[in-house]
């Protein structure tokens, strides 16, 4: 039996066809500003580009897009490639067709590094922060602030490597061998929570309280207390003073600064000796638990839609792009998502 070979209008059932199925990165594109961010990546990219001999560079925006795929699936540099040759939805949300040229992993690689390097990964996530307040989704009613973990692969390293690491140097035998220090990280760090070991990093954040879009971020090594990225993490341009926040960031220092900069405290207050706590400081922590509890609806969505807890980089420079990646793509589907309830 031959197989006649797909035409124009088989293309286009197709894709009428996955609209049908809900394809939820249709919308994403038709919302989403992509050409917004052009001159940061141009600015971003202008050192790498210094001559123009040779394969002209594929468009930024286009590069910038292939990214956000991968933060929103967690796809390896490897995985994306073989993901846009095989998958029609991300085709079109790329805006590429059959025929087109694709980026192969060591260009997509390339195109992060030099991110990486220009440390445009920040600007990025505030350009975009700032489009939201243009169009009315300025960070209102108060901020929810909360941190959790992003694990990277275990290293097996001996008690002796472990030891020099700690103190912030490198192992010499690393030094002596420039492949194998390439492929060890000295960033990460462990930590313990209840029961559970960790080891990475923190994504530290914090939300408004009337649409759960991020307007800060902190990225630190996992051992980092969630206190003492407190004061970064406040937004003077909330217009809702009240801040919410577990009782790991009741400390003295940051009461203290809640009332410098005149805003409300709606920290969870800490249990005294026994685990003791008053009655109306109970009542309290209940009250604000209500509103506190929807920051985790952030990280949830990171986790279980994203499968984004989890990276595979060396160094924190790459962790604080990918993280920070990540926690652009979740405002963008946010926003994706404030926008199609009609939200505003």
């Amino acid at each position: 039996m031959l197989l006649s070979q797909p035409g124009f209008f088989d293309l286009s059932e197709r894709y009428e066809q996955l609209s049908a199925s809900g394809d939820p990165l249709i919308q994403l594109d038709q919302v989403i500003p992509w050409n917004n961010f052009r001159y940061t990546l141009d600015k971003a990219m202008k050192k790498e580009r210094k001559s123009r001999a040779g394969r002209p560079p594929y468009d930024y925006v286009l590069m910038f897009k292939i990214l956000v795929l991968q933060g929103l699936y967690n796809l390896s540099d490897h995985q994306i490639e073989f993901q846009i040759r095989d998958r029609l939805s991300f085709l079109r949300f790329l805006g590429l067709s059959l025929e087109n040229a694709i980026p192969d992993e060591k260009t997509i690689w390339s195109f992060r590094e030099a991110l990486v390097k220009a440390g445009a990964m920040d600007k990025l996530f505030k350009q975009f922060n700032r489009y939201l307040e243009k169009i009315g989704y300025e960070a209102k009613c108060g901020s929810m602030i909360d941190a959790s973990f992003v694990e990277i692969p275990k290293q097996r390293n001996s008690k002796e490597e472990n030891k020099e690491i700690k103190e912030g140097k490198v192992p010499k035998d690393w030094e002596e061998k420039p492949n194998k220090r390439r492929q060890k990280e000295v960033d990460a760090r462990w930590t313990k929570k209840g029961n559970e070991n960790y080891y990475g990093y923190k994504d530290h954040i914090n939300a408004d309280a009337k649409y759960k879009l991020i307007r800060r971020y902190e990225v630190t090594p996992a051992n980092e207390a969630d206190c003492h990225c407190f004061e970064a993490l406040l937004d003077k341009r909330n217009s809702g003073k009240n801040v919410w926040a577990d009782c790991a960031y009741r400390t003295p220092t940051n009461e203290a600064e809640l009332k410098t900069k005149k805003l409300e405290d709606r920290l969870q207050h800490r249990p005294g000796k026994g685990r003791y706590l008053p009655r109306h400081k109970d009542d309290q922590n209940h009250r604000r638990s209500k509103i506190r509890v929807r920051v985790e609806h952030v990280f949830g969505f990171m986790e279980n839609s994203m499968n984004g807890m989890r990276i595979r980089t060396i160094g924190i420079k790459r962790a604080q792009f990918k993280i920070g990646l990540m926690n652009l793509v979740y405002n963008l589907c946010r926003y994706g998502q404030l926008t199609r309830l009609g939200v505003a």
